[in-house]
């Protein structure tokens, strides 16, 4: 039995694709959250097969940049991306990221059922709406890394947790408490993160994050 995560935004979504989701053979869903940030901490507590994510679910971390950091630090995780999103631009960097499969929310049923299946055999999904050109294909081959990014990627796996949290004003009892570490433990991360940055504010982070597209709200 696969067990599968939950991520998005809005809970009658959640409790639609629980109940999609559970009456497949060899599924069953075993955990919901309601944003990026939150969907990271249960891969950390729980044994995921499968996560499905939707790409925004403010206020919190982008979408893409949760799929990258779970990628990155849990690769055996298949990631299945359902999104509203049709652009290219975000087909491509979901799939660029690590996710296995992108379907899109206006599609039936069938097409995630499809996806689903394809992830139970460690095989890629792209929704059968969506055509990747040799030019998408290159773009999302690409190891290319934005250099006004050089320092977000220089902050650690737990720095990253904290970005987030911090740029939405959560204060450092509510950090640590959510990441289950010590008030000073965080006081110390917020201080690398903006050392790292090199900015001296949370307006000035917060405004990094928005122009990077590494949050929403």
């Amino acid at each position: 039995m696969l067990k599968v995560l939950i991520a998005d935004d809005h809970a009658v979504v959640r409790k639609g694709l629980s109940y999609l989701i559970n009456a497949q053979p060899n599924f069953k869903v075993v955990a919901e959250a309601g944003n990026g940030t939150d969907a990271y901490t249960l891969v950390e507590q729980h044994p995921i097969n499968i996560l499905v994510m939707d790409l925004s679910m403010p206020p919190g971390e982008n979408g893409l940049v949760t799929t990258q950091r779970i990628h990155d630090h849990f690769p055996n995780i298949r990631i299945m991306i359902l999104s509203m999103h049709e652009e290219q631009e975000y087909i491509n960097k979901a799939i660029h990221n690590g996710a296995m499969s992108y379907i899109l929310k206006s599609s039936p049923d069938n097409e995630l059922i499809a996806g689903l299946n394809a992830l139970a055999t460690d095989k890629q999904y792209i929704d059968s709406h969506i055509t990747l050109s040799k030019s998408d294909i290159k773009e999302i081959e690409s190891n290319g890394i934005d250099s006004n990014l050089k320092g977000y990627h220089s902050l650690s796996k737990r720095e990253r947790e904290v970005f987030p949290l911090m740029a939405l004003g959560y204060t450092n009892k509510e950090i640590a408490n959510r990441l289950f570490i010590s008030t000073k433990t965080v006081e110390a991360h917020k201080a690398s993160i903006m050392h790292k940055l090199a900015l001296n504010s949370r307006p000035e982070l917060v405004r990094y994050a928005v122009h990077h597209h590494l949050i929403e709200f």
